[in-house]
């Protein structure tokens, strides 16, 4: 209390803290309501204290508390478990038994140095919770649970939780639906609802020595802080702040963090397996030799003949992207994340054990109050309550699903025909590029096509971000969901469609459909017929799939990471700029401090889920032609994680500590990226990279295809191969000789001219057939793999069953001991049993 005390979180009389703090504004007519439900809120048992805005007259705090006798009364309604008995594991014996083997690993620890990413927990002197078995609380069996404090007993959060279900369910009119503090914030009866913050972060006493001021300082010194970037995270105190949805946010964005690690190395292992062996490529060696060798000209008009040497650097950059470790690094991430998802869940249950969740049961939703007014004369009993509220017919209901779903496929088209009209622009500027002023553009055209294409599509990507999520906001409401649950499902989803597909939408044309289409020399197919599709460079598409891949990921995450900081950090430094400007000595209370600040975005955690769901999607879903994905991710999560942390401790005002046990509708969508990865990766490799040919090469048609050679390349040969021969005299260019393209056709000299050869025939069939056995295999050890990890580990499920059963068992024992004092006291003989 001493920290409340001095942070000013106390009514006048300098004793009842404040667990909440509603505010609204005095010129707002609609006080008639107000006063109602005030009135009810103190009928129910709250205190409430008026007190106006330092710099805003027009602004009014209304500080409420809740007292001892409501908390227990509502802590009871509410089933809230709390701390009866310390907790005796019935493993220690088990582990007596291995006592040898422990304590030897205890000395090897202790000679150890200390590891620098784990937190000190002499820091954390509220982190020392007793270890205690938990029951619902019960006024009846008050003296069961164990009471040191009665103004700590509860924690912040839950107390802000019960005054929060007690704003949710109070009347501020007659009527069946007119109860709750959303419905009178969203017709502005009060302007906004938030528990406060526990003093300030920052303090002039070192932390070192005098100790943290608050909580919100300790998670500020400890977490938040940049230079904490390499420690662990307090998830216990997380957890204790902000509540167990958020706490579950932060265990999850840490855990995927943390297992980006072996990924990252493993990517950049493959990276530099393709740096150290670039020069042995016999591939690359081979364009980087081939003086002689001249390509088609790759543009109608301004386009000339090519050098196949001109592209030996383009050759070696993709040699680094596509190599042996490819395919291994394709199924390793594939794995990866299965073993990501699985190991989650088992995390999900520790925490949910730790945090005494097990047991927990959401309650009953109310109904929405849009739901509400749209349907209030259509009625039925909830089968739950046994109430009547509002009920939506299934024609109704059927009919709003198949218009968001129709608006839903009209938004993808849209990102379709955006998609278009950039591959329309690259066929457009090619020619243009060919023919610049500038030499180097003039030689490199190609490039300065594709980079110009990705800039000006990473503008289109986030111009219809914006549309994107007003489109959906839209399509939700129309829906009318009934409850915020299934509301923030239908938005999360759509939002997440709507983004996935602008994102990835032209990373797939230039994966499977770049080049795939062109025709040939003298036969071109041609877009309107006017301009003519464009090819792949002599080296292949990877190098544009990566280059695509990279700048998308490289400027989102700096656009995503201003927007999330930079953003509110301005808007709160424009507020205290004013701030002190009208008035100049006045000191200003927390409460209005928190007012100043920023609100939680609208849609809870969906922004920062959203954010981390597309990245593991990038992260995983073309990860076999761009192996540094992982590594870039990685480097993003480090400093995401501290961003939402400084966010959430310094920029935002305390949101409501919500309950959770799961994270929601995003647990299925990382698991269905994680089956489309799989189909993706399978097919880059077999379609958009030149494994599968150069596979078939080495065995059918090179120098080892009918005996293995003693130190002979296999691949000897393989680039002369790979190209086809084109008659320059049917260009009418005045120009005779010929040119070479990359597909498998026969030469002008051949009976079938021009013709598929028999070898393109194997390399597709070669193809298909990997991508079924690469896609038959991975799912398999995917299979197996979440077969043989359960969902909740063994000695904890044991452990489970055990409390649940001690629990019962101390319940008793205590209700007895409880009984024989009270004879003890009134004199009455001593029963060892029930009487």
């Amino acid at each position: 209390m001493n920290y409340i005390a001095s942070s000013g979180l106390l009514f006048k009389d300098g004793k009842k803290r404040i667990d909440y703090i509603l505010v609204y504004r005095k010129s707002n007519i609609q006080y008639d309501k107000r006063n109602t439900f005030e009135k009810n809120l103190r009928t129910e048992g709250l205190m409430l204290e008026k007190e106006p805005a330092v710099a805003n007259p027009d602004i009014m705090f209304i500080k409420i508390h809740i007292p001892w006798d409501t908390l227990c009364k509502y802590a009871e309604r509410l089933n809230i478990r709390m701390p009866f008995r310390k907790k005796s594991y019935y493993t220690d014996r088990r582990s007596k038994s291995m006592g040898s083997v422990q304590h030897y690993f205890k000395r090897i620890k202790k000679w150890m140095a200390q590891n620098p990413m784990v937190l000190d927990k002499t820091a954390f002197p509220d982190l020392e919770n007793s270890d205690c078995y938990t029951g619902p609380f019960s006024r009846a069996r008050i003296h069961h649970f164990i009471i040191n404090n009665k103004d700590t007993f509860f924690s912040n959060a839950t107390r802000s939780r019960i005054v929060y279900h007690m704003l949710q369910h109070t009347k501020y009119e007659h009527g069946i639906s007119k109860v709750g503090i959303c419905k009178l914030i969203n017709n502005g009866s009060y302007i906004a609802a938030f528990p406060p913050h526990e003093g300030a972060y920052k303090s002039s006493l070192p932390i070192k020595t005098y100790g943290p001021q608050n909580n919100r300082h300790l998670l500020y010194e400890r977490w938040a802080r940049w230079g904490m970037w390499y420690k662990h995270q307090p998830l216990d105190l997380i957890r204790l702040y902000f509540g167990e949805k958020i706490g579950l946010y932060f265990a999850w964005l840490g855990w995927y963090t943390g297992m980006l690690i072996p990924a990252a190395l493993v990517g950049l292992c493959v990276f530099f397996y393709g740096i150290l062996t670039m020069n042995a490529s016999q591939v690359s060696n081979e364009i980087c030799k081939a003086t002689e060798v001249f390509m088609c000209p790759r543009c109608d008009k301004n386009c000339s003949l090519q050098r196949l040497n001109d592209s030996c650097i383009y050759a070696k950059v993709s040699y680094l992207f596509d190599n042996g470790g490819t395919v291994f690094f394709a199924i390793f991430m594939a794995i990866w994340a299965t073993v990501f998802l699985e190991f989650w869940k088992r995390r999900r249950s520790t925490l949910t054990y730790t945090w005494d969740l097990i047991e927990w049961e959401e309650e009953e939703e109310t109904v929405r109050p849009q739901f509400e007014a749209k349907y209030y004369k259509m009625e039925r009993v909830n089968p739950i309550s046994g109430k009547p509220e509002p009920h939506q017919p299934f024609s109704d209901k059927v009919t709003r699903l198949l218009v968001s779903m129709s608006g839903i496929f009209f938004m993808i088209s849209l990102v379709i025909t955006a998609v278009f009209a950039v591959v329309v622009y690259r066929l457009v500027v090619m020619e243009r590029f060919a023919s610049f002023k500038w030499n180097f553009i003039k030689q490199h055209w190609q490039f300065a096509t594709s980079a110009a294409a990705v800039c000006i599509n990473f503008v289109i990507i986030m111009l219809l971000n914006l549309a994107y999520e007003k489109i959906a906001y839209f399509l939700t409401n129309l829906e009318y969901p009934r409850t915020e649950s299934e509301w923030e499902n239908s938005f999360a989803l759509k939002m997440f469609l709507f983004q996935f597909v602008n994102l990835n939408s032209s990373i797939f044309y230039i994966a499977f459909f770049l080049g795939r289409f062109v025709g040939h020399p003298g036969h071109y197919n041609k877009l309107f017929n006017r301009w003519r599709l464009e090819e792949c460079h002599p080296s292949g598409c990877l190098i544009d799939l990566c280059l695509q891949m990279g700048v998308i990921m490289f400027l989102k995450q700096i656009w995503n990471n201003f927007m999330e900081l930079g953003y509110p950090l301005i808007q709160n430094w424009w507020s205290r700029h004013k701030i002190k400007q009208e008035i100049q000595n006045a000191s200003i209370p927390q409460w209005e401090n928190d007012w100043n600040l920023q609100p939680m975005n609208i849609h809870g955690l969906m922004d920062e889920y959203l954010e981390m769901v597309l990245q593991f999607g990038f992260t995983t879903i073309f990860v076999a032609a761009f192996p540094l994905a992982p590594l870039l991710a990685l480097l993003n999560n480090i400093i995401e994680l501290r961003l939402d942390a400084y966010k959430f401790v310094t920029q935002w005002r305390r949101p409501l500590p919500a309950r959770a046990t799961n994270i929601g509708i995003w647990y299925g969508i990382l698991e269905g990226i994680g089956i489309l990865a799989v189909i993706t990766n399978a097919f880059v490799i077999a379609i958009t990279s030149d494994y599968i040919p150069r596979f078939v090469y080495e065995y059918k048609y090179g120098p080892c295809a009918n005996h293995l050679g003693d130190g002979e390349n296999c691949l000897k040969g393989y680039v002369n191969n790979s190209l086809s021969f084109f008659d320059l005299s049917e260009l009418g260019m005045g120009k005779t000789g010929y040119c070479r393209y990359r597909d498998y056709r026969g030469p002008p000299w051949s009976s079938k001219p021009y013709e598929f050869t028999l070898q393109y025939w194997h390399i597709l069939a070669a193809r298909l057939a990997f991508i079924i056995v690469f896609e038959h295999l991975v799912f398999g050890i995917k299979s197996i793999i979440a077969y043989l990890i359960p969902d909740v580990p063994k000695h904890l499920y044991d452990r489970i069953r055990r409390e649940k059963y001690l629990v019962q068992e101390m319940m008793y024992e205590a209700e007895l001991e409880h009984l024989q004092q009270e004879r003890r006291k009134s004199g009455h003989p001593i029963h060892h049993e029930w009487p």
